[in-house]
């Protein structure tokens, strides 16, 4: 989910991320029905790693919707990922739909996952359609690419 409304940039910085501002009860963004704290919140915060490419991507995109960046940023592949990275606050994602899967399991070192996002802005919704691309990273599974 790179290519969502963001400024991403390659020049160094020495701005810290503020805090983020996840939900602390409800549902995860993700989609799975699970509570937040309980799916991508124990990812976000750094209690586990994701295990799959798909789980990685959910988590991406509940990173997106809680405003996560400094994880949007731990979890991109270090020859993609740009410095820096601004949320667009006028976005709110809204539904995620897995539409398939590739690869990306415990016994895989590549993965895809082919997902619709869906976003509002100024009272307009829009859909985002992208083909991600994961590969791990020191054993860790990392977003590399994707195309919309």
């Amino acid at each position: 989910m790179a290519r969502a409304k963001t400024k991403a940039t390659n020049e160094a910085t020495t701005e810290t991320a503020a805090g983020v501002a996840a939900p602390v009860t409800g549902p995860c963004p993700c989609g799975l029905g699970r509570p937040y704290q309980e799916c991508c919140g124990v990812y976000h915060q750094g209690r586990a790693a994701a295990p799959t490419a798909e789980a990685l991507m959910r988590s991406r995109y509940s990173a997106f919707a809680v405003g996560d960046q400094p994880y949007l940023l731990r979890s991109w592949h270090p020859s993609t990922r740009p410095a820096r990275l601004e949320l667009d606050p006028a976005q709110r994602w809204v539904r995620l739909e897995v539409l398939s899967v590739q690869g990306g399991s415990a016994f895989h070192s590549e993965g895809s996952v082919e997902f619709r996002a869906y976003c509002r802005e100024h009272g307009q919704e829009d859909v985002l359609h992208e083909h991600s691309r994961f590969v791990r990273d020191q054993g860790a599974w990392v977003y590399l690419d994707g195309e919309g």
